[in-house]
């Protein structure tokens, strides 16, 4: 008779042999990138925007390397890349959203759009140009210089997510 131990130890090498055969490494975050695919390139996200916020590039670039970093095991690249991520902020205004009965603005909102393009080097059915677009709504009483870098912070949260989405978990 065969021990018990035996046989979860077959179960568990088999289960090993068959999880590296697959050819699409998996993370806890979602993402699918195929096991070829080693290094990621992100360049730098310039501001062509008509209003212009000096952080603005830099933090986007920034959250983007580390989403892909922290949450793949992609290795960051300073040329080439199996995956090459590239665009610019082409968006960066604020406006009234919701007018009181006395034409006043309650509530103002700052949106930022970007236009992202996606290279994968190994399949080019998942390259992609994309506009991403995200907002934040504050208080028309706040001084928006005051929270300016709170709601960067938030709406560059959103459109990192929004491109690490689409870029390796194909929502």
């Amino acid at each position: 008779m065969i021990k018990l131990s035996v046989i979860k130890n077959i179960i568990f090498i088999a289960t090993l042999i068959f999880m590296t055969a697959c050819t699409v490494n998996y993370s806890f975050t979602g993402a699918s990138i195929p096991i070829e695919v080693k290094t990621i390139n992100i360049k730098y996200f310039t501001n062509n925007a008509s209003l212009i916020e000096p952080t603005l590039s830099q933090k986007l670039t920034d959250g983007l390397e580390d989403k892909f970093v922290s949450e793949t095991s992609l290795i960051l690249v300073n040329e080439g890349g199996d995956l090459i991520l590239e665009g610019a902020i082409t968006g960066y205004r604020t406006q009234p959203v919701a007018i009181q009965e006395n034409d006043q603005a309650a509530m103002n909102r700052l949106t930022i759009t970007i236009d992202v393009n996606y290279t994968n080097t190994f399949d080019e059915k998942m390259s992609f140009e994309s506009v991403f677009s995200r907002y934040a709504d504050y208080a028309s009483d706040q001084n928006l210089a005051e929270i300016q870098g709170q709601l960067i912070d938030e709406i560059n949260e959103m459109l990192v997510e929004d491109v690490f989405n689409k870029a390796v978990i194909n929502w």
